[in-house]
Order: C-alpha cells, then structure tokens, then sequence
C-alpha cells in the first residue's frame, strides 16, 4: 500500500475520532483526510508540494 494510501487512512481515522458528528465532523474528517493523503503523496515523491505552496523558492 502506497504512503500516500496510508496517509489518506490515518487522516480519514483522526478526523473521525476528532469528529463529534455532524456537518462539522464530516468537514474536519474530509481536511485531515486530504492532509494525510497530501503529506503521505509528498513522502512517496508522487507530486511536489513546493510547486503547490506560495513561498521562498530555493534555485
């Protein structure tokens, strides 16, 4: 299973423990769960978040 897989799981579960149900606790599953995915796809080299991000860029 890819990092970023794993990733997307592990945000998807703190988001869900985080939640206290309802609309809001979906919103925060669904942000913790991109940021899992994010973080995981960064640490497998699949996409490049520094092209994303606003910022000092190293040359």
């Amino acid at each position: 299973m890819a990092t970023s897989t794993i990733g997307l799981l592990a945000g998807l579960l703190l988001g869900v423990a985080a939640a206290t149900g309802g609309f809001w606790g979906f919103l925060i599953a669904v942000v913790l769960g991109v940021a899992g995915y994010l973080v995981g796809g960064q640490y497998d080299r699949e996409f490049d978040l520094n092209q994303l991000l606003p910022g000092r860029r190293r040359d």
